[in-house]
C-alpha cells in the first residue's frame, strides 16, 4: 500500500472525546490485515473482545464476497461483511466458501458499458474488468492483478452485453486498469470524465480504478446497515488507509487511518494509529475497552 510521509504517531486516547463505541468498522487489506494478509493473534483478541463488550465488528472493504475466507475464521456476533466497497452485505456464518448475499447494491449494465466508452476516450490504453457475483470477467489485456484467472475473458462490451454468459449475475463493480498513468492520476482523470454519473476509488498500489453504481460506497452502505440497528455516526469507530475509506472515515464519528495511509486518508480520519504490521486497529481497541474499564 502506498504509504504517508511519516509522522508523529498519534495514540488512541489522544483523539478528543469519544462516545460509547457501539460498532467497529475496518477495511482489511492494509489496515486489519498485516501484508502477509494474515491476521496476527494480537488482533484477532481484540477483535473477540470487541464482540464480548458488546461491539459490532463490520468488515468493510473493497475485496469481493469469494475472497473473505481471510476472516471467516474471526467471525463473532452478527457475521456480516461489506464486501465490492459498499456492492454487497454478505453473510459470513456459513465458513470458507459459503457465504451468503444478504444486500445488493448493483452497478446498472447500461451504466456501466457508459463509463467504459467515457474512460476509453479519457484515458486511451485503459483495460477493464467486470466483477459480477458469480466471479471475475476481463479483457484480453487487463493484467493477472487478481488472486484468479478470469471466468471468461472477451472486450468489455461483450462481457455487459445483455446476452452475456454470465448476464443473470448482477454487476458489483468494473475494475478499470491503465498501465501508463500515476494511480491518483488516472483517478483525477476518470472521475473528470464521469462528472459524477457513477462512484469512482481506488485501493490498488498500482493505476487501478475501482468503479461502482451512483451513490454506492463503503459509507453509504455502511450508513444503511447502521440504521438498520439503531446505530449513529457518533457511535461508529472506523479504520482505513486507502482513498477508497475516504468517505467511511468521514462519515464515522471517530477515524483512525493506518500509520501506512495514503496522505488523503490521513487528512479524513479524525484519528492515526500505528501501520497495519503494527496492529494499528488491535491497538485502538484495547484503548477503546481499557477507556470503558476506566470510564
Amino acid at each position: 500500500m502506498t504509504s504517508a510521509t511519516p509522522r508523529p504517531r498519534t495514540p488512541a486516547a489522544s483523539v478528543p472525546h469519544r462516545p460509547t463505541a457501539r460498532l467497529i468498522a475496518t477495511d482489511l487489506d492494509g489496515t486489519l490485515l498485516r501484508d502477509d494478509k494474515s491476521v496476527s493473534d494480537r488482533t484477532v483478541a481484540a477483535l473477540a473482545a470487541a464482540e464480548e463488550a458488546g461491539i459490532e465488528v463490520f468488515f468493510v472493504t473493497g475485496r469481493p464476497a469469494r475472497w473473505m475466507d481471510v476472516v471467516s475464521d474471526h467471525v463473532h456476533g452478527h457475521g456480516l461483511a461489506i464486501c465490492g466497497n459498499g456492492a454487497a452485505v454478505v453473510d459470513l456464518h456459513g465458513g470458507a466458501g459459503s457465504h451468503r448475499f444478504v444486500k445488493l447494491r448493483e452497478l446498472r449494465r447500461e451504466d456501466a458499458l457508459d463509463v467504459v466508452h467515457v474512460l476509453r476516450d479519457a484515458a486511451p490504453g485503459t483495460s477493464f474488468a467486470v466483477e459480477r457475483t458469480g466471479g471475475l470477467h476481463h479483457e484480453p489485456t487487463y493484467p493477472p492483478l487478481h488472486l484468479e484467472p478470469g471466468e471468461s475473458v472477451a472486450p468489455a462490451e461483450k462481457l455487459l452485453a445483455e446476452d452475456s454468459d454470465a448476464a443473470d449475475q448482477p454487476v458489483l463493480k468494473v475494475l478499470a486498469y491503465h498501465p501508463e498513468l500515476a494511480p491518483d492520476e488516472f483517478l483525477t482523470v476518470a472521475r473528470a470524465a464521469v462528472d459524477g454519473r457513477v462512484e469512482i476509488t481506488r485501493s490498488s498500489p498500482s493505476a487501478l480504478l475501482e468503479i461502482s453504481g451512483s451513490g454506492v460506497s463503503k459509507a453509504s452502505t455502511l450508513e444503511l446497515c447502521c440504521a438498520e440497528r439503531g446505530i449513529t455516526p457518533a457511535e461508529v469507530v472506523a479504520f482505513g488507509d486507502m482513498p477508497n475509506d475516504i468517505e467511511m472515515l468521514s462519515w464515522a464519528g471517530t477515524s483512525y487511518a493506518m500509520g501506512n495511509a495514503h496522505p488523503d486518508v490521513i487528512a479524513a480520519a479524525s484519528g492515526r494509529t500505528v501501520a497495519n504490521n503494527e496492529d494499528g486497529v488491535a491497538v485502538v481497541i484495547e484503548q477503546i475497552l481499557r477507556d470503558r474499564l476506566t470510564g
